[in-house]
């Protein structure tokens, strides 16, 4: 009601000045000045002829004096003579009325149509309140996925739709098995079943206990997030606390904190945690080029003056988009996104054919490839990969965006146990299953002093041996990998393993 007295009141105000504007008595212009500067000019005349007379001026300058005396004179007559008389004061009237209607009228029609007529003040405290319900109001997990249209399944080759199978059966059996659950959730999700993905992750979690870790929260909340459609749900919420709780600095989590906020009506706090994330890097995150594209709108909804930082392009593509790239894809239909997208791909496959580039590089371009719908290209720089590297820890990022895509399988180990595992250790007492998963480790172990392996191997044998209690030899294969991998990247994926045990900090 505060806002219709305020805005009446000043509409009410703008039409009386205008109305005074018109209806104001204006000073007569009776043309006494120009009648007395007549006169004045004709004595000036008189005087002209006495001083021509007792020889003052010449005739000469009398002359000249006369013309510019009589020029004066008609200048005052004819503005005399041009005086305006004011308009009827009952015209006068009806224009201020007309004026003021317009200008009431017009106020109040320009805001019924752009305004918001009826929408109730919306002070800081009652924004952020109403803010906070909306986030306890949101839409459960179980919601959300109900609105999410089936998708098309992946082709799966039926062995392994078996195995999985069997996997499901054996953990229904055994549900207190800790590494029944961890295998079935990350089956499920590379199948794409991501909501038994996420209530198999949900089990790891609750039978760890306090033993959970961040991956394992982590996990979780992309999982529900994914599952949802990108919504954060109220589960995924509690997940994504349970990974700040344990590591405050997570990037996951914190971009994910930060769409939660945008998702519920706090773009304030979007701008907290999105903002250092994007100064923080690295810059070929996959949460950077999102942040980049939706920063500045962000920081608009929330208030505050902010300009996106200029960032200089890292060498070919590699790097991620620049700055004029994010704000060109912003503008941009789907159609003309993809196609930015497409020719970006391009250019860094024909850099890559004339100077090569990292492991990386191969991955990245191969999994741009997958998302394109490209397989073919995928698969020719798959093939073109095994040539190119040999060693295994090379290969082996770029067989996971190979396999990603869809033009390579997933190595042996990342496949999961074999059926024949499954159904042995189905039928096993807890003392035969842990004699055979030390049989396992042992011949990884085996392999690994003998052949080699990706750090991702490394990585599974630190993590079996934690889960088997022998740290003196989890150790001894952590200082091995440490000679082994230069690569920060590569050695960076072992020592995860060896923080989630212990050997780190």
């Amino acid at each position: 009601m505060t806002f219709w007295i305020i805005a009446s009141a000043l509409t009410l105000v703008s039409a009386l000045l205008i109305g005074w504007a018109l209806l104001r008595p204006r000073a007569q212009e009776t043309g006494d000045a120009d009648k007395l500067d007549i006169r004045i000019y004709k004595d000036q005349l008189r005087a002209v002829e006495k001083d021509l007379a007792r020889g003052v001026v010449t005739e000469e300058e009398a002359g000249r004096l006369r013309i510019e005396i009589k020029r004066r004179i008609l200048d005052a007559d004819r503005s005399t003579q041009s005086e305006t008389r004011a308009a009827p004061r009952s015209l006068s009237f009806a224009a201020a009325a007309i004026a003021g209607l317009g200008v009431i009228g017009g106020s109040f029609l320009l805001y019924d149509r752009l305004g918001a007529p009826g929408y109730e003040d919306q002070p800081l405290s009652k924004r952020m309140a109403d803010a906070e319900k909306m986030r306890a109001a949101r839409p459960s997990q179980t919601e959300y996925e109900a609105k999410i249209p089936a998708g098309q399944i992946a082709e799966v080759d039926p062995q392994y739709s078996e195995l999985v199978e069997q996997l499901r059966k054996a953990v229904e059996e055994r549900p207190d098995e800790l590494q029944g659950w961890v295998l079935l959730a990350r089956n499920e999700a590379r199948l794409g079943n991501l909501p038994a993905a996420h209530a198999a992750q949900k089990q790891v979690i609750e039978l760890k206990g306090k033993g959970a870790t961040t991956q394992d929260y982590t996990a979780y909340a992309s999982m529900l997030i994914q599952a949802a459609g990108g919504n954060v749900s109220r589960e995924a919420d509690g997940a994504l606390n349970g990974v700040l709780s344990l590591d405050p600095n997570n990037p996951i989590a914190r971009y994910y904190m930060g769409l939660m906020h945008l998702q519920t009506g706090r773009p304030d706090q979007t701008f907290a945690f999105w903002e250092p994330l994007l100064r923080q890097g690295p810059a070929d995150a996959p949460w950077i080029p999102i942040i980049r594209a939706r920063l500045e709108g962000v920081a608009a909804l929330a208030g505050i003056q902010y300009t996106l930082p200029q960032v200089a392009p890292m060498a070919g593509i590699s790097g991620g988009p620049t700055a004029e790239d994010m704000a060109a894809a912003a503008e941009m239909s789907p159609e003309e996104r993809q196609e930015m997208i497409q020719s970006m791909v391009e250019q860094l496959g024909a850099r890559m054919a004339e100077e090569g580039g990292p492991p990386s590089d191969w991955a990245k371009l191969i999994r741009a490839h997958g998302v394109l719908g490209n397989r073919d290209q995928a698969a020719a720089i798959w093939a073109e990969a095994q040539q190119t590297f040999s060693a295994p820890e090379d290969l082996a990022p770029i067989r996971e965006a190979a396999a990603a895509a869809g033009v390579a399988e997933s190595a042996p180990e990342e496949r999961g146990p074999s059926a024949e595992d499954v159904a042995a250790a189905a039928e096993m007492s807890s003392s035969d299953r842990a004699a055979m998963i030390r049989s396992m480790v042992e011949q990884l172990g085996d392999r690994l002093a003998t052949e080699g392996g990706p750090p991702q191997d490394w990585a599974r044998m630190i993590s079996s041996l934690g889960v088997l209690g022998e740290r003196d030899w989890a150790a001894a294969i952590w200082g091995e990998a440490q000679e082994r991998f230069k690569d920060p990247e590569h050695l960076a994926i072992v020592r995860e393993a060896a923080i989630a045990i212990g050997l780190e900090e």
